[in-house]
């Protein structure tokens, strides 16, 4: 199968569940990210807004609000196109749309971080394997935007976050993806052999 019909067929089968299913997925996803060194020691944590039926993160971002965590989201680069930044959000946070439908936080109105200052990035995909490879939707915007994690030196830990059932026995990588470092899921949270 390549990677359109597996994006395919995986987005089919996470907008399949019911909204029942999913909130208990999204609880399920935060009691495992509990379990995670990075999680718990992090102060500044991107995460993102679910969309296409993407496991829900929104219950880690309350818990992470009331830890005084410092919690970030993506949002399209207006000047450096096809990378994302960083701008903090609250729940005052003005939002908006990007070109895609997605809500993310004003760019001309929020605090911006870059993705190297960040202790923790957990990204949506729509597969992984076990080797650490992840799928995305195929606009490159994550990888385009950590490619400087391949450096040696501090760099945010990178959690994929997904349902369980997206997982791929062996994703094809290419040389610029950026792999995993660990994937969570409703069912727990487990390192990856990259």
């Amino acid at each position: 199968m390549n990677k359109q019909e597996l994006r395919k067929l995986i987005r089919k089968k996470r907008r399949a569940l019911t909204p029942a299913q999913r909130h208990k997925a999204g609880r399920g996803l935060t009691r495992s990210l509990h379990h995670s060194t990075q999680y718990l020691s992090a102060n500044r944590v991107a995460l993102y807004l679910s969309n296409d039926g993407e496991i829900d993160p929104h219950w880690a971002i309350e818990d992470l609000w009331k830890r005084g965590k410092e919690v970030y989201l993506p949002v399209l680069h207006p000047l450096r196109r096809g990378y994302l930044t960083f701008i903090r959000y609250q729940p005052e946070t003005p939002m908006r749309r990007n070109r895609f439908g997605i809500s993310e936080p004003d760019f001309r109105r929020g605090t911006h971080v870059p993705a190297r200052f960040l202790s923790m990035i957990g990204l949506p995909l729509v597969a992984f394997d076990e080797r650490g490879n992840r799928l995305g939707m195929g606009g490159g915007f994550y990888d385009r935007t950590l490619a400087f994690s391949r450096r040696p030196g501090q760099k945010p830990a990178l959690i994929g976050c997904a349902y369980a059932f997206q997982e791929i026995r062996m994703l094809p990588a290419e040389s610029w993806d950026i792999p995993l470092q660990f994937i969570a899921t409703e069912k727990g949270i487990t390192p990856l052999s990259n």
